[in-house]
């Protein structure tokens, strides 16, 4: 009888160490992002060390967009608010724009404001080529940028990444229609 009783206990303790430290994502794409270092909305340096140790979003948008970049940074906002009602504290949201040359620092901000965002946690980045961020996009998040030669308007997805406290791109989602916000805000909550 005590017997059973330590096999039993054992088998609790088994059962419930493994439901924890299931911290993981799963499937990831752990795609590596390597150490950059462009200007923010205020106009200063920010980089891969300044989001070293935590969980952040990325979207590629800019200020000029006809279309998909305002529901997009609006869907990103939403996302925002929720971590926050969520009491998510070790998030941070990442903009980089596909058109250095017209998103300054001002004009980020002026676009940023009218979403009402937080900048405590929402960086958007420039400071960088054309031709740079075009690269970097394609090689670590399989994003295509293209800025035409004619007209004001750049080719971009419309994903946003979840990426983990090392710097790995775990997930991307849609980030245009139907988001997935509970699953995304359960995955941010996952890798806390």
């Amino acid at each position: 009888m005590r017997l059973h009783r330590i096999v039993f206990f054992i088998l609790i303790v088994v059962l419930v160490l493994s439901g924890c430290g299931e911290n993981k994502i799963k499937n990831p794409l752990n795609w590596s992002v390597p150490d950059f270092n462009y200007q923010n909305q205020n106009g200063e340096e920010f980089g891969l060390k300044d989001l070293e140790g935590k969980v952040w979003l990325a979207d590629f948008i800019f200020t000029n967009c006809d279309d998909v970049c305002w529901p997009m940074t609006a869907n990103m906002k939403k996302l925002q608010d929720k971590a926050e009602e969520e009491g998510i504290e070790n998030i941070q949201f990442v903009s980089f724009s596909v058109d250095p040359a017209i998103d300054t620092p001002e004009v980020l901000i002026e676009f940023a404001d009218k979403f009402q965002v937080d900048y405590s946690n929402w960086h958007f980045l420039t400071g960088y080529s054309q031709e740079e961020i075009e690269q970097f996009a394609l090689e670590n998040f399989n994003e295509i940028v293209v800025k035409p030669e004619s007209g004001d308007q750049v080719v971009h997805g419309t994903s946003f990444y979840l990426v983990d406290q090392e710097g790995y791109i775990m997930k991307r989602y849609t980030g245009l229609n139907e988001i997935p916000m509970e699953e995304i805000i359960r995955d941010i909550q996952t890798l806390q």
